[in-house]
């Protein structure tokens, strides 16, 4: 079986605003909030090229909205990617996982889905549309 690598973290923010103040100026990331995404905001943490990162082991992030409703999906998290998703979400059973929901569309992204592991952690899981 091949390896899924980390290719991207999430974090929720209860103010995008403030917490794009706060990681450009504590750590000189390029916080971009994207409409296209549902006002999501993205955190570029190095150089890129055509929105991928340039330097090798230099992932990219993003903050969603805080969600009281959803206490479970309110913290930190990596994502991972896979080439098939349907074989991911199964695997991910298999072993004793849990998967949230069906994998959603994000244009010019590819197909995501979040799942818990077997520790209780949040991860989310991309199928890259390139």
């Amino acid at each position: 079986m091949k390896a899924s690598p980390v290719v991207h973290f999430e974090m929720p923010a209860k103010d995008k605003k403030r917490a794009a103040k706060f990681y450009e100026e504590a750590l000189g990331w390029d916080m971009k909030i994207v409409d296209e995404m549902g006002a999501y905001l993205l955190a570029n943490t190095g150089p890129t090229e055509n929105g991928r990162p340039t330097n090798p082991g230099t992932i990219n992030g993003g903050f969603f909205d805080y969600d009281e409703t959803k206490p479970g999906f309110q913290y930190p998290s990596v994502v991972v990617a896979v080439e098939d998703i349907k074989q991911g979400i199964e695997m991910v059973k298999k072993a004793g996982g849990k998967v949230f929901g069906e994998p959603m569309d994000i244009p010019t992204v590819g197909k995501f889905v979040s799942f818990e592991d077997t520790e209780g952690n949040r991860v989310g899981m991309l199928q890259p549309s390139m």
